[in-house]
């Protein structure tokens, strides 16, 4: 299955990266395209890319159960194991022209985060794929990965869907952070908290399963600490389409207790 993920991260950078500028020849403002499965906006790229990933599972002849940001629920032979997809994080970014958005495909055994056995992230910029299988470590093009292994707050990603309700929740955190970074893209902020890039990754509003189940995967792999914003774990969270949890994603343990005592703060 692996390798699977591998073919359709070539895939999609031959085929999406032609279209990466083709918004500067549209007039963006009045465009309203439909929203998918998970209730975002779908841009014709989201559509394209999902199209490639869905295209080349099929071809595998196996029982699969599809959960997509876009299309959302989709039975392959019958349905089996779950294959969650976001075909791209950080579709604003994309569309919009900043460079920074991936694909993220993780595999499951059964309907929780906790069974997610197989996951795989592809920058979709500079083609560097992320890639995890459980109990075999964590990988960047091939090298093994480890998250931060000393105690300072270097770096602090986060996410803030509604910023003016979500960033005074997580600001004590932010404050004590050397720099802070919000790159608009989740799977790629987590493994950047597995190559230990990031120190911390947090977003205090829900999230999909989708979102960050190839992450979660990646950054345990790699070492790090994954949990809610309470420090409860994720990993019964049921695979679906529904907003289900807030994030705390650490390099280690004594980052992720330094983090949850700021947060605590607000």
């Amino acid at each position: 299955m692996l390798e699977t993920l591998r073919l359709i991260g070539r895939r999609l950078i031959s085929e999406l990266t032609p279209l990466r500028y083709s918004f500067l020849h549209k007039d963006m403002s009045d465009i309203k395209p439909p929203r998918g499965a998970a209730g975002d906006r779908t841009f014709p790229v989201d559509k394209k890319a999902e199209e490639i990933i869905i295209e080349e599972l099929e071809r595998l002849k196996e029982p699969l159960s599809i959960i997509s940001e876009e299309y959302g629920l989709k039975d392959i032979r019958g349905g089996g194991r779950r294959v969650l997809i976001d075909p791209i994080d950080g579709s604003k970014n994309a569309i919009t022209g900043i460079p920074f958005y991936c694909t993220s495909i993780a595999i499951a055994e059964g309907d929780t985060i906790g069974t997610v056995n197989t996951a795989y992230v592809i920058n979709l910029l500079t083609g560097d794929e992320f890639y995890a299988e459980k109990t075999k470590g964590a990988y960047l093009n091939g090298i093994p990965v480890k998250t931060q292994q000393d105690e300072k707050i270097s770096v602090v990603a986060y996410e803030a869907q509604t910023p003016a309700r979500d960033i005074p929740v997580i600001m004590p955190l932010l404050q004590a952070a050397r720099r802070t970074r919000c790159l608009g893209a989740t799977a790629l902020d987590l493994c950047l908290v597995a190559t230990g890039s990031v120190s911390i990754f947090v977003t205090p509003a829900p999230s999909r399963s989708f979102d960050f189940a190839a992450g979660w995967l990646i950054v345990k792999e790699a070492g790090g600490i994954f949990t809610d914003i309470e420090d409860k774990p994720v990993d019964d969270i049921p695979l679906g389409l529904q907003k289900s949890t807030t994030l705390l994603v650490s390099g280690n343990r004594e980052l992720h207790r330094r983090a949850l005592e700021l947060i605590k703060r607000a």
